[in-house]
């Protein structure tokens, strides 16, 4: 990972954690429908993060084979 990653990874990891302790703090003070309103962002967030953490499937060479005619059906 390059620097810019790491950087970018980190502060949305902060960023992340920020929003969950301010969701701790507003359930300990009673506020639940806060929680159910931010519940699905923090959600989204932490699956961004965690996706882009994954290391990226390397790509095809870019030739693509034909499919082989089936010769059971009597076709020459």
């Amino acid at each position: 990972m390059s620097r810019k990653q790491i950087a970018a990874a980190t502060a949305l990891a902060l960023v992340t954690l920020v929003v969950f302790g301010w969701s701790v703090v507003m359930a300990a003070m009673g506020h639940a429908a806060l929680i159910a309103a931010i519940a699905p962002v923090l959600g989204l967030t932490v699956a961004q993060v965690l996706r882009s953490l994954r290391p990226k499937p390397t790509q095809a060479s870019g030739y693509r084979l034909e499919a082989v005619p089936d010769k059971e059906d009597g076709t020459p």
